[in-house]
């Protein structure tokens, strides 16, 4: 569980925006989103392909 110790006479704003990059940080989001979505594996293994693709395609346009 996350949470933050809001300093006496701190903005809340402040406060809130420290919440937010520990929560981007943790990865909550994407987890919930990866855990609530089923997806078949074959459709997992397709979308992996692709990224690696994507990936060694950007490698490549670096390199040369």
């Amino acid at each position: 569980m996350i949470g933050i110790i809001v300093q006496e006479g701190e903005p809340i704003d402040r406060a809130l925006r420290r919440f937010k990059k520990k929560y981007e940080r943790a990865g909550i989001l994407r987890e919930y989103r990866r855990r609530t979505a089923y997806e078949k594996p074959s459709i997992k293994n397709k979308m992996l392909h692709q990224r690696a693709a994507r990936r060694q395609h950007r490698i490549q346009e670096e390199q040369g």
